[in-house]
């Protein structure tokens, strides 16, 4: 008998799941209905939910609109996460709702950091030299 390999990759219910807690966070959180005063008038994106496989923990990955002081408002968010995890539970329509946790998303400041890196002269000195040899193979 084969033991069955756990793997990385989220099933998917996991992402059927996390799809489902992203939109109620987004909802939630454009109504503004959250009492801090870190949270006032800030406009929060939220690209990304991941589930843990027993579906009782969310990681949701958040993004305040310009990118400006997105440590705090993780903090702000983790502090009113029973709040808001009561407040989408009805939405969300599942017997167990899942534990809330915000981390800064830092896949927007990875993706302007590839974008430098593809821009620096090293790599357009690389590209230059490629286009120069194409025709001598």
């Amino acid at each position: 008998m084969t033991r069955k390999s756990k793997s990385s990759t989220p099933s998917q219910r996991m992402l059927r799941v996390g799809e489902l807690v992203r939109h109620a966070l987004s909802a939630f959180l454009v109504r503004g209905d959250i009492q801090d005063e870190v949270l006032a008038g800030i406009t929060i994106t939220v690209p990304e939910v991941r589930m843990t496989p027993d579906l009782k923990l969310a990681s949701a990955y958040v993004m305040p609109l310009g990118g400006e002081n997105a440590d705090e408002i993780a903090d702000a968010l983790n502090r009113n996460k029973k709040f808001i995890r009561g407040s989408i539970a009805p939405s969300l329509s599942m017997k167990y709702v899942p534990s809330l946790r915000f981390f800064v998303d830092e896949t927007f400041a990875e993706a302007d950091r590839i974008e430098a890196l593809l821009r620096s002269d090293r790599v357009a000195q690389d590209l230059s030299g490629m286009e120069e040899n194409d025709g001598t193979v």
